[in-house]
C-alpha cells in the first residue's frame, strides 16, 4: 500500500522518535509499504517520521545508483532503532534533498563516516563504521529520527533566502509526483 509522505511543516517530522520492540504491530506490513512507497518516489531512503509515524525505522535503497556507483548494486536495507554513537572528523560538502521538501535542494556538510548501531529486521543488533556515500544518507536518515532534517543543517544565510520556500511547503503550496500530506 502506497503511504502519504509528509511534508515539511507536519509536527511528526520534529519529534524525536522512539526504539521500537519486535512485537510492534505489524511491523512487516509496515516494512513492506515503505518499501511499495519509496520505490513510487524515486526516492533512495525513507524515515518513519515521514509517513507519520514517529518510531526509528528507516529504509535504504542504493540499488537504483549502481551505474554511478556499481559498489550499491543490490543494496536495500532495514535499519531499526538506529543510533550514530561517533561522527568521524573529515568533512565534505554535497547537495541533498528530500521527499518531504519536495522541490528542493540544497549543500549539506558532514562528516564523511559515523559509527552507527542499529538492528535489522530479525532484531540482530549492528555495530560499524560506516563511510562515503551511504554515511552520507545514513545520516540524513537518521536525522528524521532525531526530528531533524537537512535544511537545519544549513547556514543562517541559506536558511533565511529558503524562508518563504519553506513556508509555502507549509500552506500546501508545492508539487510532488507522489501522494502527500501537508497542513492545508
Amino acid at each position: 500500500m502506497l503511504l502519504p509522505i509528509y511534508i515539511y511543516g507536519m509536527p511528526v517530522l520534529r519529534k524525536v522518535a522512539e526504539d521500537i520492540t519486535p512485537d510492534y504491530p505489524e511491523l512487516k506490513t509496515l516494512i513492506d509499504n515503505m518499501w511499495q512507497t519509496l520505490e513510487s518516489t524515486g526516492g533512495i531512503g525513507l524515515a518513519a517520521p515521514q509517513i507519520g509515524k514517529a518510531i526509528r525505522l528507516v529504509i535504504i535503497d542504493l540499488d537504483p545508483l549502481k551505474e554511478e556507483m556499481p559498489e550499491y548494486e543490490g543494496f536495500r536495507k532495514v535499519y531499526i532503532n538506529a543510533h550514530i554513537e561517533e561522527y568521524g572528523e573529515d568533512k565534505d560538502t554535497s547537495e541533498e534533498g528530500c521527499l518531504s521538501l519536495p522541490g528542493l535542494s540544497e549543500k549539506v556538510v558532514r562528516p564523511t563516516s559515523i559509527r552507527v548501531k542499529w538492528m535489522d529486521e530479525e532484531f540482530n543488533e549492528h555495530d560499524e563504521w560506516v563511510d562515503g556515500y551511504l554515511a552520507r544518507v545514513m545520516q540524513h536518515e537518521f536525522d528524521h529520527l532525531e526530528g531533524k532534517m537537512y535544511v537545519d543543517h544549513v547556514s543562517a544565510l541559506r536558511k533565511t533566502l529558503l524562508k518563504n520556500k519553506l513556508k509555502a511547503l507549509t500552506q500546501g503550496k508545492y508539487r510532488a509526483s507522489y501522494k502527500t500530506k501537508s497542513l492545508k
